[in-house]
């Protein structure tokens, strides 16, 4: 079952989300669809207990999309890639780049809630 809502975007929003969509050959619906999803099972780190908090802060890519960003990545510098290949590194990199983002947040607030020592 799903609902129809009707939003009004800011400018900056809606561009952002079409030159995704563009970019990843998708409509600007599946793309704003994906961000709310992602929305609402990441709730922000600061709300999280601090055992999750802890869990982040380890936070790594699997192994396995490991080694297939490496491949990619690496048949990309000889520029070997077809388009499919190219969207998974697209999707990988982006799963990456969250997770990293994610563990900087975690990093942060188990610094000021004093549950490890702040890098110095």
């Amino acid at each position: 079952m799903s609902e129809t809502v009707t939003l009004q975007l800011p400018e900056t929003l809606a561009q952002k989300a079409k030159q995704i969509a563009a970019f990843t050959h998708r409509r600007i619906e599946d793309v704003l669809l994906e961000w709310i999803d992602r929305a609402s099972h990441e709730l922000p780190v600061e709300s999280l207990p601090d055992e999750q908090v802890l869990t982040l802060c380890d936070l790594q890519m699997e192994t396995q999309q490991q080694e297939v960003v490496s491949d990619l990545l690496a048949r990309q510098r000889e520029e070997q890639l077809n388009d499919t290949e190219n969207s998974q590194l697209d999707e990988l990199m982006q799963v990456y780049r969250r997770g990293l983002v994610r563990k900087a947040k975690a990093l942060k607030v188990a610094v000021e809630r004093g549950l490890i020592p702040a890098i110095n």
